[in-house]
């Protein structure tokens, strides 16, 4: 297959290399067999500067290109498009001894079974850094002269990927402890700049998550003091795109100071719902001020069609050399004092840091952490319009490299946020944009209960993965939570009887990767490891819990008690990777259901939802029932209704209903957490609320 026919921009970029690439397929992996040659595979994505470095040193390389051409199998995978490629072989890359990541170059066997694995590697040596051709030199020997050595490795590194896919990960509910997780999770946090200890810094967003669940659950001073610290660093240090909103991907220092010049809509649509959260309970500002700008980046830049693009690349457009990295989000003194001219722009460079010889390379990133803080609302009044005022300047530079595919996963995640942020901060144009989102990925990537993957200019690529399914899933049963639409509903079960269809494992229980009717790959993954995107397995938790909530139907929390048991001994294993199935466990043993039983347009009815909606319940559920309708077989609020008829809120936990609320403030007292409720006596069943 040609390149000029992909879908993925990553891969077009290289449709003109003396390389002569495949795409992932039966057909590669035939021909790799027939001529028994090994395959290079390469992985990377549109926004890896270090993926387009090698493109334009290495692969551009006639000299290179020929030793390519003439003892490998050359396949090009783009990470986004392909993501059950990338989570198998950067595993087997761990397994074999290197760190991972983008580009990744692995050597294949014909069947596809790893032998060999790097990254990086430029057209001429530098230090600690052999060159392309010796990389490759290397490969081929390894295939050709090691025979013996090759098959007895290769087959080690495939059967540990099976064992850590195919084992039993199960264990008993008592040998999992939720607070004692959310400790040794803690234990590994750096106690001074937040996030995980090391040299580099991502948001893990997951595992601040469950920090700031255990703070909500417990009142350890200590989980809140390691969550805020982490927060701090990403939004008031370089991490954030202070003029333009959304976080970089990550930070090449502990102090969260030097940021990768690259933005992940996953990576925002996560912040976003973090600092949602937040802002229910204690009404902070910058997490006000960061959903607002981060969302108005979305709908600004990241727009293709209805839906939402990937990404922005760390380089510009056109770009060929280092040293165009992050140019775009870079300010020398002078472009600030000129940018300013007339506003009091030292007050800006105070508190942004901005100096004459600059923070990185000779320019400033601007970041708060650190500076002087503003001294209240008109300061940061002042501060506003001159973001806007650099944000205009900065918008007629050469941007940064878009990549426009359509996710499925990646917008479901955004979707969820925007809505539920739309909902919290009164904001029904949010609302209305992850509706019209939602169409356009149903309508794009969807075919019944079936998604895509992925699509670009309307082209579809492959089919879903399960984060799609489960990501989709949880953005539809939000949308339903915002709006009481059940057209959301609707759509959530379809893809949830699709997940359990062609994604269970009936033998050891849990969602794969992938559907059962793909072309097969070396493994089939099961896992509950959060990458880029939360992980199915513990998205799922959460869905499905919502669902028997919702539907009143048994077998949906059957499920989740299954998937539960699944991986408890793989959570314990792998805490700092499982944070979605650490807060999917707590959703499942702690949920509630807020029922408010009340005319919708009712004013009293609006104040309870209100009140609902400006508190941080993390296990919470909505549920708004119009007086005299039909409830599910079952149902705990058969036989309630209004009381005195008045608009009404019902609490529902472990089967146990709460007395009748009517007041919003007595609402408002009783969803501060830890929320216990009371043992009620229960009345005669009746169907209708």
């Amino acid at each position: 297959m040609s390149l000029s026919a992909a879908t993925s921009p990553y891969i077009l970029l290289h449709k003109d290399n003396p390389v002569q690439w495949r795409v992932w397929g039966k057909d590669a992996l035939a021909e790799a067999a027939e001529k028994n040659k090994p395959i290079f595979l390469s992985i990377g994505f549109m926004g890896c500067h270090w993926c387009h470095q090698m493109n334009q040193e290495s692969f551009s390389d006639p000299a290179v290109a020929a030793v390519i051409n003439e003892h490998f199998i050359p396949v090009i995978v783009d990470r986004e498009e392909r993501p059950d490629l990338d989570q198998i072989y950067q595993l087997a890359a761990q397994n074999m001894g290197h760190q991972g990541g983008w580009p990744l170059s692995m050597f294949l066997r014909p069947d596809g079974v790893p032998y060999f694995v790097s990254g990086y590697h430029p057209r001429q040596e530098r230090t600690g850094l052999i060159s392309a051709a010796k990389l490759f030199e290397e490969g081929r020997s390894i295939f050709q002269d090691q025979k013996e050595r090759l098959i007895q490795n290769s087959d080690a590194i495939l059967e540990g990927l099976k064992n850590l896919y195919e084992r039993d990960m199960r264990t008993g509910p008592e040998n999992i402890n939720l607070d004692l997780a959310a400790l040794r999770i803690g234990q590994r946090f750096d106690v001074f700049f937040g996030g995980m200890q090391g040299p580099m810094k991502f948001p893990n967003v997951p595992l601040v998550e469950v920090l700031w669940r255990a703070w909500l659950r417990t009142a350890t001073p200590q989980f809140s003091q390691l969550a805020f610290t982490t927060l701090d660093g990403i939004l008031f240090g370089g991490m954030y795109d202070h003029i333009g909103g959304g976080v970089f991907r990550y930070a090449a220092d502990e102090r969260w100071m030097i940021p990768y010049f690259e933005k992940a809509l996953a990576d925002s649509a996560q912040m976003i719902d973090l600092c949602t959260g937040i802002w229910q309970f204690n009404r902070n500002d910058p997490c006000r001020q960061r959903v607002e700008e981060t969302i108005g980046w979305i709908l600004r830049e990241m727009k293709t069609g209805e839906g939402f693009a990937a990404g922005q690349g760390s380089d510009n457009t056109g770009s060929d050399g280092e040293a165009d990295a992050g140019r775009y989000y870079l300010w020398s003194e002078a472009e600030i004092d000129a940018g300013l001219v007339g506003t009091f722009s030292a007050r800006f460079k105070q508190i942004y840091g901005i100096t004459r010889d600059g923070n990185f390379n000779g320019k400033n990133i601007l970041r708060r952490l650190g500076n002087p803080a503003p001294t209240g609302e008109a300061d940061e009044a002042l501060l506003a319009r001159q973001r806007e005022m650099l944000l205009k300047i900065r918008s007629k530079r050469p941007a940064p490299v878009r990549d426009d595919m359509l996710l499925a996963d990646w917008n479901g995640m955004t979707i969820a946020a925007m809505a539920r942020a739309g909902v919290v901060f009164e904001r029904p144009d949010w609302i209305g944009a992850a509706k019209a989102a939602f169409d356009h990925v149903r309508r794009t990537l969807g075919e019944g209960d079936r998604l895509h993957h992925s699509a670009i200019n309307g082209i579809k690529g492959a089919h879903g993965f399960a984060d799609d399914y489960a990501h989709m899933a949880r953005a539809a049963i939000q949308l339903w939570e915002v709006t009481n639409d059940n057209q959301y509903l609707v759509a959530a079960k379809g893809w949830v009887k699709t997940l359990d269809t062609l994604f269970w494992d009936n033998e050891r229980g849990g969602y794969c990767f992938t559907p059962s009717d793909a072309d097969p790959l070396i493994v089939r993954a099961r896992t509950i490891f959060d990458t880029a995107t939360p992980s199915a397995n513990g998205t799922m938790l959460t869905v499905l819990t919502r669902l028997a909530f919702i539907a009143g139907e048994v077998e949906y929390m059957n499920r989740a008690s299954t998937l539960a048991a699944t991986f408890g001994d793989e959570m314990n294993r792998v805490l700092n990777m499982a944070g979605t199935f650490i807060a999917g466990l707590e959703y499942l043993a702690n949920a509630l259901m807020v029922v408010v039983v009340g005319t919708r347009g009712h004013s009293r009815t609006q104040e309870l939802v209100r009140t609902f909606w400006s508190k941080n319940v993390p296990n919470a559920l909505l549920v708004q029932v119009e007086p005299g309708q039909t409830l599910p077989e079952g149902h705990p609020l058969i036989g309630r209704g209004m009381e005195g008829g008045q608009p009404t809120v019902y609490v529902v936990q472990q089967g146990r209903v709460s007395s009748p609320i009517t007041s919003a403030q007595v609402l408002a007292q009783g969803l501060t957490l830890p929320y216990q409720l009371q043992q009620q006596p229960q009345p005669p069943q009746q169907r209708t609320a």
